[in-house]
Parts: structure tokens; C-alpha cells; sequence
């Protein structure tokens, strides 16, 4: 029986069926997760086939961010004590933009620091992507904030193809978070990133204290922001932020969050991001409840991944990497 609603309900889903609020946290409610699991797996086959893409990011501009954030290490108003930099010069983008395409990673992006870029900054980055994308065969990507239309344009007229821009969390549980910009502010610069030619990358970071609820209206969002990818973090408490102590989510409120992302997305790529060395040991599970693509290498601040092992597990796994 339970089988078969399953089924009728997967097929649903192809068809075009969005599931509400109310549906997907009844699913959830279920003390056997397991059938939930294999639905978004099987989502993720049916729209992604057994393909796994890859992507990696550069700290271009580090800390110093007039951002109140109570979740980031790059946010002047803690004691995080990172390194701090102002942006860096075009040959070590294009370096670091060399190591990942020769690592087999499809997507590079640079990220800066900051509630925006000035203009000044944003045609060196401009000049940069310009020359990565003469000499470097990879997809190029940006994150730098609250952008105009104008600036995403000329990010898109360098060779700038996904623009990056975190919601973060559900809108219901933004302002606890952050106060120095809005929610409506983010999804602007999204339009406008829409507008200027760019496909979306938008996602966010479960684990702050928002309620299962509000996880489900944050998918529910994003699907709405016509995101195609979204990247997945799990919260790195670090040191001197907010959040520092915060308690860890379980390993199946992990497993649960990407297939009700999964799921309510069945489209995009749904992306391991930051964290992952929280649930390394769960990391093949999560896999097969919906993800279907992977942020490799160095994290912003943090440590992320070793790519040449994330690429054994992958082909031990029987995935497909998109290059």
C-alpha cells in the first residue's frame, strides 16, 4: 500500500505536481523515512539521470563584511579572527580556475565578500573571468552579493554564466538572522540576475534553529526563485560567531532536508555545499536521497573536501561526472 502511494505520487511529481506545505511535512511525519528516501532518489535519476557535477569556489575578497549575519565568520561584527584580504589578483584566479578544470570540476566561481562589490572591483573581476574564460574550459560562476542589473550584466557580458545568491533560510526566519539587508532584497537581485541572462544558484544553510516547517517553506521558495542549483550547507558552527555552540542536527533531520529538498525541486541540482564534514559518515545516503551534484575542494573559511577522494567515491558510487 505504502509502496504504491509512492509510486502514484512520484508520477505526480513528473507530471508537474507541486507538492503544499501541509503534504510534504505529512510524509515527513512518518516514522519510516526509508520510502521518502527512495522517492527522492528516484526523482533525482528521472531529472538528473546518474550524472554528479561538480563545482568549486575561490575566497576572492575575505572578511571585513558590514553584514550583521549571525552565522558567518566573515562578518565584522564577531571575533572570528580569519584572514582577511582585500581582492585578489587576476593570475591567481586564473591559477586556481587552472587547478580546478584539471581536476575535472565544471563550475568555478569567485566570491567576494561583502554586502556588494564596488565597481571598481567588479570590472577587475570582470578583466578576470575574461581571461579564465580564454585560457580555462570551464563554466564560469559569481557570488558577490547584492548586485545591480547593470553589474550582472557586465558580469554576464565577461563570460558569466550562474549567479550565486543564498536565501539562506525560510523568509519567516531570515530577520532572527541577519538585519542588515531583507529578504526581498535577495530575491531582487536574483530577478535581476534572471533578467541579465543568468542561471540561478540559490540555496542555503540548515541547522540555525529553524523548525522543520520552515525548512520545507524555504524549498518552497527556492523552487519559486527557478533555481538550478542549490547549494545544501549543514552549519559549521565556528568560533566566536552567534552560533558557535549551537546544537547539531541529527543525522535524519540531515537525510530528511535533502530529499524534502529533492522533492519540492525535482529539477535542479541539488548540491553537498558546506559542512559536509559533519555528516561525512552519512554522505553516500544523502547521495541517494536526492543529490545529485557537489561544491569540491576549499570552503570559504573552512576546509572542504579532497577532490581526488570525492572523485573515487563517486565512481565507486557508479556516478557519472559532468565535466
Amino acid at each position: 500500500m505504502i509502496l504504491n502511494k509512492f509510486k502514484i505520487l512520484k508520477q505526480e511529481i513528473i507530471e508537474g505536481k507541486i507538492l503544499s506545505q501541509t503534504e510534504i511535512l505529512k510524509l515527513c511525519m512518518a516514522n519510516d523515512k526509508e520510502p521518502l528516501y527512495r522517492l527522492a532518489n528516484d526523482l533525482r535519476t528521472c531529472f538528473r539521470g546518474n550524472n554528479l557535477e561538480m563545482c568549486s569556489i575561490l575566497n576572492a575578497k575575505s572578511g571585513k563584511c558590514t553584514e550583521d549575519c549571525k552565522w558567518c565568520a566573515q562578518s565584522r561584527y564577531h571575533n572570528t579572527h580569519i584572514e582577511t584580504y582585500d581582492l585578489i589578483p587576476e593570475k591567481e584566479a586564473l591559477h586556481q580556475a587552472k587547478i580546478s578544470a584539471n581536476q575535472g570540476v565544471a563550475k568555478f566561481s569567485l566570491v567576494t565578500s561583502g554586502r556588494t562589490i564596488s565597481d571598481t572591483d567588479l570590472e577587475k573581476v570582470c578583466a578576470a573571468y575574461r581571461q579564465i574564460r580564454e585560457d580555462v574550459k570551464i563554466t564560469l560562476c559569481a557570488s558577490m552579493g547584492l548586485l545591480t542589473k547593470p553589474q550582472l550584466i557586465r558580469l554576464y557580458e565577461a563570460g558569466v554564466r550562474h549567479y550565486h545568491c543564498n536565501l539562506e533560510t525560510a523568509r519567516s526566519y531570515f530577520p532572527k538572522l541577519c538585519t542588515t539587508h531583507t529578504y526581498e532584497e535577495k530575491l531582487q537581485t536574483l530577478q535581476w540576475a534572471k533578467e541579465a541572462g543568468l542561471e540561478i544558484c540559490c540555496g542555503g544553510i540548515i541547522g540555525m534553529g529553524e523548525t522543520l516547517e520552515q525548512r520545507i517553506e524555504f524549498a518552497l521558495t527556492l523552487r519559486e526563485t527557478e533555481a538550478t542549483s542549490i547549494p545544501v550547507n549543514v552549519l559549521n558552527p565556528i568560533k566566536g560567531t552567534p552560533f558557535e555552540n549551537i546544537k547539531p542536527l541529527s543525522d535524519d533531520d540531515i537525510l530528511l532536508s535533502f530529499a524534502i529538498f529533492r522533492i519540492l525541486n525535482p529539477k535542479a541540482n541539488i548540491r553537498f555545499a558546506g559542512g559536509r564534514n559533519l555528516f561525512s559518515h552519512i554522505q553516500e545516503k544523502a547521495l541517494k536521497a536526492g543529490v545529485s551534484a557537489a561544491m569540491v575542494g576549499d570552503l570559504l573559511t573552512t576546509l572542504g573536501s579532497n577532490i581526488q577522494e570525492d572523485l573515487k567515491m563517486f565512481d565507486r558510487l557508479g556516478y557519472n561526472i559532468i565535466r
